[in-house]
Protein backbone atom coordinates (compact mmCIF):
# COMPACT_ATOMS: atom_id res chain seq x y z
CA UNK A 1 0.00 0.00 0.00
CA UNK A 2 1.05 4.11 -0.75
CA UNK A 3 -0.81 6.69 1.35
CA UNK A 4 -1.16 9.85 -0.13
CA UNK A 5 -2.36 12.94 1.41
CA UNK A 6 -5.47 14.65 1.45
CA UNK A 7 -5.39 18.18 2.90
CA UNK A 8 -7.34 20.86 4.20
CA UNK A 9 -6.35 23.99 2.36
CA UNK A 10 -8.78 26.53 4.85
CA UNK A 11 -6.85 24.91 8.11
CA UNK A 12 -3.45 24.36 6.64
CA UNK A 13 -3.19 20.72 7.35
CA UNK A 14 -3.20 16.99 6.65
CA UNK A 15 -6.75 15.99 6.78
CA UNK A 16 -6.14 12.56 6.11
CA UNK A 17 -4.49 10.31 3.72
CA UNK A 18 -5.82 7.51 0.93
CA UNK A 19 -4.67 4.31 0.92
CA UNK A 20 -3.81 3.25 -2.32
CA UNK A 21 -3.10 -0.72 -3.49
CA UNK A 22 0.71 -0.92 -5.42
CA UNK A 23 2.39 -3.48 -7.13
CA UNK A 24 5.68 -4.89 -5.67
CA UNK A 25 7.98 -3.09 -8.16
CA UNK A 26 5.78 0.48 -7.30
CA UNK A 27 2.56 -0.70 -10.36
CA UNK A 28 -0.69 1.32 -10.11
CA UNK A 29 -3.39 0.30 -8.81
CA UNK A 30 -5.24 -0.45 -12.11
CA UNK A 31 -2.25 -2.98 -13.21
CA UNK A 32 -2.41 -4.80 -9.62
CA UNK A 33 -6.75 -5.06 -10.01
CA UNK A 34 -6.33 -6.61 -13.86
CA UNK A 35 -4.45 -9.48 -12.34
CA UNK A 36 -6.57 -10.14 -9.98
CA UNK A 37 -8.68 -13.29 -11.21
CA UNK A 38 -12.56 -11.95 -11.03
CA UNK A 39 -13.31 -15.13 -8.53
CA UNK A 40 -10.93 -13.84 -5.87
CA UNK A 41 -12.02 -10.06 -6.32
CA UNK A 42 -13.63 -9.99 -3.35
CA UNK A 43 -11.19 -11.71 -1.04
CA UNK A 44 -8.55 -9.42 -2.33
CA UNK A 45 -10.54 -6.59 -1.91
CA UNK A 46 -11.19 -7.65 1.74
CA UNK A 47 -7.27 -8.19 2.23
CA UNK A 48 -6.28 -4.49 0.92
CA UNK A 49 -8.83 -3.06 3.91
CA UNK A 50 -6.84 -5.46 6.25
CA UNK A 51 -3.48 -4.29 5.05
CA UNK A 52 -4.46 -0.40 4.44
CA UNK A 53 -5.39 -0.23 8.45
CA UNK A 54 -2.97 -2.23 9.54
CA UNK A 55 -0.60 -0.13 8.38
CA UNK A 56 -1.88 2.91 8.86
CA UNK A 57 -1.92 2.27 12.52
CA UNK A 58 1.58 1.55 12.13
CA UNK A 59 2.57 4.54 10.36
CA UNK A 60 0.34 8.00 10.52
CA UNK A 61 -0.24 9.77 13.29
CA UNK A 62 -2.31 8.95 15.94
CA UNK A 63 -4.51 12.14 15.37
CA UNK A 64 -8.28 11.12 16.42
CA UNK A 65 -9.15 13.44 13.41
CA UNK A 66 -7.28 12.13 10.57
CA UNK A 67 -8.99 10.22 7.86
CA UNK A 68 -7.96 6.88 6.30
CA UNK A 69 -9.63 6.38 3.33
CA UNK A 70 -9.92 3.45 2.05
CA UNK A 71 -11.47 2.48 -2.13
CA UNK A 72 -13.58 -0.46 -2.53
CA UNK A 73 -15.20 -1.71 -5.47
CA UNK A 74 -19.16 -2.13 -4.78
CA UNK A 75 -19.29 -5.13 -7.21
CA UNK A 76 -17.44 -7.14 -5.04
CA UNK A 77 -18.84 -6.06 -1.69
CA UNK A 78 -21.54 -9.29 -1.48
CA UNK A 79 -22.58 -8.80 1.91
CA UNK A 80 -22.27 -4.96 3.74
CA UNK A 81 -22.12 -6.05 7.14
CA UNK A 82 -19.37 -9.22 6.53
CA UNK A 83 -17.03 -7.10 5.35
CA UNK A 84 -17.57 -4.28 8.29
CA UNK A 85 -17.09 -6.89 10.43
CA UNK A 86 -13.57 -7.95 9.03
CA UNK A 87 -12.69 -4.21 8.80
CA UNK A 88 -13.61 -3.72 12.09
CA UNK A 89 -11.65 -7.04 13.35
CA UNK A 90 -8.71 -5.84 11.61
CA UNK A 91 -9.08 -2.11 13.21
CA UNK A 92 -9.35 -4.01 16.77
CA UNK A 93 -6.35 -5.83 15.85
CA UNK A 94 -4.22 -2.86 15.30
CA UNK A 95 -5.98 -0.50 17.75
CA UNK A 96 -6.82 1.86 14.74
CA UNK A 97 -10.11 4.03 15.72
CA UNK A 98 -12.64 3.01 13.27
CA UNK A 99 -14.62 5.98 13.14
CA UNK A 100 -11.39 7.36 11.28
CA UNK A 101 -12.36 5.32 8.20
CA UNK A 102 -13.71 6.68 5.16
CA UNK A 103 -14.83 4.54 2.01
CA UNK A 104 -14.40 5.61 -1.16
CA UNK A 105 -16.65 4.11 -4.34
CA UNK A 106 -15.61 4.73 -7.68
CA UNK A 107 -17.82 5.71 -10.66
CA UNK A 108 -15.56 4.26 -13.37
CA UNK A 109 -17.19 0.44 -11.89
CA UNK A 110 -20.78 0.50 -13.90
CA UNK A 111 -23.36 -0.71 -10.66
CA UNK A 112 -24.87 -3.40 -11.68
CA UNK A 113 -27.17 -2.97 -8.48
CA UNK A 114 -28.13 0.29 -7.55
CA UNK A 115 -30.26 -1.19 -4.73
CA UNK A 116 -27.31 -3.29 -3.51
CA UNK A 117 -25.06 0.07 -3.00
CA UNK A 118 -27.67 2.04 -1.29
CA UNK A 119 -27.56 -0.97 1.23
CA UNK A 120 -23.86 -0.43 1.61
CA UNK A 121 -23.77 3.21 1.99
CA UNK A 122 -26.10 2.87 4.76
CA UNK A 123 -24.44 0.09 6.36
CA UNK A 124 -21.48 2.21 6.86
CA UNK A 125 -23.18 5.51 7.64
CA UNK A 126 -24.69 3.24 10.65
CA UNK A 127 -21.42 1.97 11.62
CA UNK A 128 -20.02 5.85 11.39
CA UNK A 129 -17.94 5.98 8.75
CA UNK A 130 -17.57 8.74 6.40
CA UNK A 131 -18.64 7.59 2.44
CA UNK A 132 -17.09 9.59 -0.30
CA UNK A 133 -18.24 9.20 -4.36
CA UNK A 134 -14.61 9.16 -6.20
CA UNK A 135 -13.51 10.15 -9.74
CA UNK A 136 -17.22 12.03 -9.65
CA UNK A 137 -17.63 13.24 -13.52
CA UNK A 138 -15.61 10.82 -15.65
CA UNK A 139 -17.35 7.37 -14.66
CA UNK A 140 -21.12 5.94 -14.82
CA UNK A 141 -22.64 6.95 -12.02
CA UNK A 142 -23.68 10.66 -12.49
CA UNK A 143 -26.23 12.79 -10.67
CA UNK A 144 -28.79 9.67 -10.85
CA UNK A 145 -26.51 7.99 -8.60
CA UNK A 146 -25.33 11.07 -6.06
CA UNK A 147 -29.17 11.75 -5.79
CA UNK A 148 -29.78 8.18 -4.72
CA UNK A 149 -26.84 7.90 -1.94
CA UNK A 150 -25.59 11.04 -0.75
CA UNK A 151 -22.63 10.94 0.36
CA UNK A 152 -20.14 13.03 2.57
CA UNK A 153 -17.69 13.27 0.21
CA UNK A 154 -17.86 13.76 -3.50
CA UNK A 155 -14.46 13.78 -5.10
CA UNK A 156 -14.23 15.88 -8.45
CA UNK A 157 -12.27 13.73 -11.12
CA UNK A 158 -8.82 14.85 -11.85
CA UNK A 159 -10.07 15.28 -15.47
CA UNK A 160 -12.30 18.32 -14.80
CA UNK A 161 -9.30 19.66 -12.48
CA UNK A 162 -6.38 19.54 -14.83
CA UNK A 163 -5.78 23.09 -16.37
CA UNK A 164 -8.68 24.53 -14.27
CA UNK A 165 -7.06 27.75 -14.04
CA UNK A 166 -6.75 28.03 -17.73
CA UNK A 167 -9.96 27.29 -18.80
CA UNK A 168 -13.37 28.76 -18.86
CA UNK A 169 -15.20 25.85 -19.66
CA UNK A 170 -13.97 23.44 -16.71
CA UNK A 171 -14.14 26.44 -14.17
CA UNK A 172 -17.56 26.30 -14.50
CA UNK A 173 -18.77 22.93 -14.69
CA UNK A 174 -16.39 22.86 -11.28
CA UNK A 175 -18.02 25.71 -10.04
CA UNK A 176 -21.61 23.95 -10.43
CA UNK A 177 -20.45 21.05 -8.58
CA UNK A 178 -19.62 22.70 -5.95
CA UNK A 179 -22.23 24.75 -5.40
CA UNK A 180 -24.27 21.73 -6.39
CA UNK A 181 -22.48 19.38 -3.63
CA UNK A 182 -22.78 22.33 -0.68
CA UNK A 183 -26.48 22.98 -1.50
CA UNK A 184 -26.88 19.42 -0.48
CA UNK A 185 -24.84 18.89 2.63
CA UNK A 186 -21.49 16.65 0.56
CA UNK A 187 -18.29 17.96 0.98
CA UNK A 188 -16.19 18.55 -2.73
CA UNK A 189 -12.51 17.21 -2.53
CA UNK A 190 -10.49 18.11 -5.58
CA UNK A 191 -8.41 15.38 -6.89
CA UNK A 192 -5.25 15.06 -9.08
CA UNK A 193 -3.99 18.69 -7.82
CA UNK A 194 -0.26 19.78 -10.02
CA UNK A 195 0.12 23.17 -10.56
CA UNK A 196 -0.51 26.15 -8.00
CA UNK A 197 -2.57 28.00 -10.48
CA UNK A 198 -5.51 24.76 -10.18
CA UNK A 199 -4.88 24.93 -6.61
CA UNK A 200 -5.26 28.52 -6.33
CA UNK A 201 -8.61 28.91 -8.46
CA UNK A 202 -9.79 25.79 -6.46
CA UNK A 203 -9.39 27.68 -3.63
CA UNK A 204 -11.32 30.93 -5.37
CA UNK A 205 -13.69 28.30 -6.23
CA UNK A 206 -14.36 27.71 -2.67
CA UNK A 207 -13.13 24.15 -2.06
CA UNK A 208 -11.30 22.82 1.23
CA UNK A 209 -10.20 19.49 0.62
CA UNK A 210 -7.33 18.76 -1.96
CA UNK A 211 -5.11 16.20 -3.28
CA UNK A 212 -2.69 15.83 -5.81
CA UNK A 213 0.65 15.74 -6.65
CA UNK A 214 1.32 19.49 -5.95
CA UNK A 215 0.23 18.60 -2.39
CA UNK A 216 1.85 15.21 -1.49
CA UNK A 217 2.39 12.32 -3.71
CA UNK A 218 1.45 8.86 -2.63
CA UNK A 219 4.43 7.01 -0.73
CA UNK A 220 4.52 3.45 -0.15
CA UNK A 221 4.47 1.77 2.93
CA UNK A 222 8.12 0.95 2.56
CA UNK A 223 9.23 4.15 1.99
Amino acid sequence: MAFQPIVDIAADRVWGYEALVRGMAGESAGFVLDQVDPDLVYGFDQACRVKAVELAAALLPADPTLKLSINFMPNAVYEPNACIRATLAAAGRARFDPGRLMFEFTENEKMRDVPHLRRIVSAYRERGFTTAIDDFGAGYAGLGLLAELRPDVLKIDMALIRDVDQSATRRAIVAAIVAMAQAIGIEPLAEGIETVGELETLRGLGIRLCQGFLLGRPVSAAA
